[in-house]
This record gives structure tokens, C-alpha cells and sequence, in this order.
């Protein structure tokens, strides 16, 4: 019996030893949803990975200075977001100093920078002079999932003399997406209520779980699209799109926001509220699957619902 006992103990032993040699530090971006706001400790977080509990080894805010804003604007809106210019033109600009910000249309199935500015800059008022109507041409984007799949695969570099010439690497900073378009897919057919499962979407998902990047969106219409069955399919996709990466969709409802100033103010909130996720994940797998909890009174915790082992979201 003894020596049952002790074989038992040593193969224990072994297994979690090769556990902890397999295991590699992983990185997420959770964001707090709370009523009452308060700081955010590893201890008040419980993390499920492929739903066995896993305690974090770091839990940190996103700093200013430590995030970047994209602003991705689908290039076939209808031109009356003209209206909104100004609002986005002042979202920028009061971003906290030391934010980076890029400003993209999209286009063809690529991002295309607003101007000659073609990676992330803390220069926000540069970056707000970027702002242009887009083409208001239907279909412009092709596919605002294959924009962004191409956008979080290729992520730009910080802007020609950005980096400081002490610097010895570009340090990884948090990344955020922030959507304007109708959300359609063209590509996957009808838009009726009984097609709402893309492939191209399902990509864009995993491709922005793979680099760490929560999308957020706001929808408006493109100049190919009215009211009905095509609102609620981008609509539709843009849920799908914010609960797989931890984003959000701000937007649901019939026609055109009144304005996209409030959405703006609460991704704006929600940046702020952001924490980096360090813990330890299976080296041996391609994706696992992310839970989030928290005790802490009227709070919820966003975050996506995959993670690629070894992922880093900011160093």
C-alpha cells in the first residue's frame, strides 16, 4: 500500500511538473463594467482557461502612454456622417496625452491611412486633421471583416519620428479598434435573418483574438444599405464581432445614431478601465477558451473568449 501511495505521489508529481514546464505566460485585455468603478486587484479577478480556474500572476492598468487608438472608418458610409467630423475630431483630440492614435479607411478589403500619416502617433491633433467624408461609394470596403483581418495581421508602426532615439525597441502597447460602419457582409450572401453565420466574420474574430485586440464598433449605414434586413445583419455581426474580443457594439437600434458623441465618450470610458491579464496557459494549443468573473458588487468583466497561448498585449 505504501509503495502504491508513493508511486501515486510521483506520478502527481510529474504531471504537474510537466504541466509547469508547458505552460507559457499569457496576456488579455479585460476591461471592468461596473456601476460603482473601483481599482481592479488579480485577487478580486477568477479566470477560467478551457474552463479549469487559473489564478493570474499580474493584473496591471492600461496606462495612457501605454494604449493605441484605431479608428477605423468604413470608406462606403453614407456622407451624411459628415455631421459627426467634429465630434470624432474632438474625440480624438482629448484623448489622454501620450495615446497613439491612427486614423484608417477602409477600403477594398485593406486599411488606407487618412493622409501621408501612415502609422500611430501621439500627435492627436495631426491625427484628428486626418478626417476626411468618405467616399460615400456602396460596397467601398468590400468587407469591413476583411478589412480588419488585414488591419490586426498587419498592425502599423508608430509614425516616422515617434520613436525616441534612446528607445532600444518599441515597447507593445495595448491596442484597441474602434469601427464605424454598417457591418454588412457582402460576401456571405443574403443578409436575411436566417444567414448569420459568416466565415469572413468568424476570421476577423479570431484574427483579433490572436493579436489582442478588442474591436469596438458603432454602426452606420453605408450608401448601399437602408433600413431592414441589412441593418440587423451588421448590427448582428458587430455583436458577434465585440463578444468574441471584448469589445463592444454601442449601437443597436433602427437607422443612424443621433449621435456618435456619447458612443465616443463611453469607448473613451471604457480604455480607461482596461487591465493587461498576465496567466499561465498550455503551450501545446493553438487557442483556449477565456472565462471572466469577479465578486465585486454590480461589476462585470469583459474580455474575449479565446486567447492564442504566449499572446502578449503589452510589455
Amino acid at each position: 500500500m505504501t509503495r502504491y501511495l508513493l508511486a501515486l505521489t510521483l506520478l502527481a508529481a510529474t504531471v504537474t511538473t510537466q504541466a509547469q514546464e508547458t505552460a507559457t505566460p499569457t496576456q488579455a485585455l479585460i476591461t471592468l463594467d461596473s456601476k460603482t468603478p473601483a481599482a481592479l486587484s488579480a485577487k478580486d479577478v477568477s479566470a477560467k482557461v478551457d474552463n479549469r480556474l487559473t489564478p493570474l500572476t499580474n493584473l496591471s492598468i492600461v496606462h495612457p502612454n501605454g494604449a493605441q487608438v484605431a479608428l477605423l472608418i468604413d470608406d462606403g458610409l453614407r456622407t451624411s456622417v459628415g455631421r459627426e467630423l467634429n465630434a470624432l475630431r474632438s474625440f480624438i483630440t482629448t484623448l489622454p496625452a501620450g495615446t497613439e492614435v491612427f486614423v484608417g479607411y477602409m477600403q477594398n478589403g485593406r486599411v488606407v491611412p487618412g493622409t501621408d500619416l501612415t502609422g500611430f502617433t501621439d500627435d492627436r491633433a495631426a491625427a484628428a486633421k486626418s478626417l476626411h467624408l468618405p467616399t460615400g461609394i456602396p460596397g467601398s470596403s468590400a468587407s469591413p471583416y476583411f478589412c480588419l483581418s488585414d488591419f490586426v495581421k498587419n498592425w502599423p508602426s508608430i509614425a516616422e519620428g515617434q520613436i525616441s532615439p534612446q528607445a532600444q525597441q518599441p515597447t507593445r502597447k495595448a491596442r484597441f479598434v474602434l469601427m464605424i460602419t454598417n457591418g454588412v457582409d457582402p460576401y456571405n450572401g443574403s443578409t436575411s435573418i436566417l444567414n448569420q453565420n459568416s466565415p469572413y466574420v468568424d476570421a476577423a474574430v479570431t484574427d483579433a483574438q490572436r493579436s489582442g485586440v478588442p474591436v469596438y464598433s458603432i454602426f452606420f449605414s453605408d450608401a448601399g444599405f437602408s433600413r431592414g434586413r441589412g441593418s440587423f445583419s451588421g448590427q448582428s455581426y458587430l455583436s458577434q464581432l465585440a463578444q468574441g474580443t471584448g469589445g463592444v457594439a454601442y449601437y443597436q437600434g433602427q437607422g443612424n445614431p443621433v449621435s456618435l458623441d456619447p458612443y465616443l465618450k463611453q469607448f473613451q470610458q471604457a480604455i480607461s478601465e482596461t487591465y493587461v491579464a498576465t496567466f499561465p496557459v498550455d503551450t501545446n494549443k493553438k487557442m483556449v477558451s477565456l472565462r471572466l468573473g469577479t465578486d465585486l458588487p454590480k461589476t462585470k468583466l469583459r474580455g474575449p473568449d479565446q486567447v492564442r497561448p504566449g499572446t502578449i498585449v503589452a510589455n
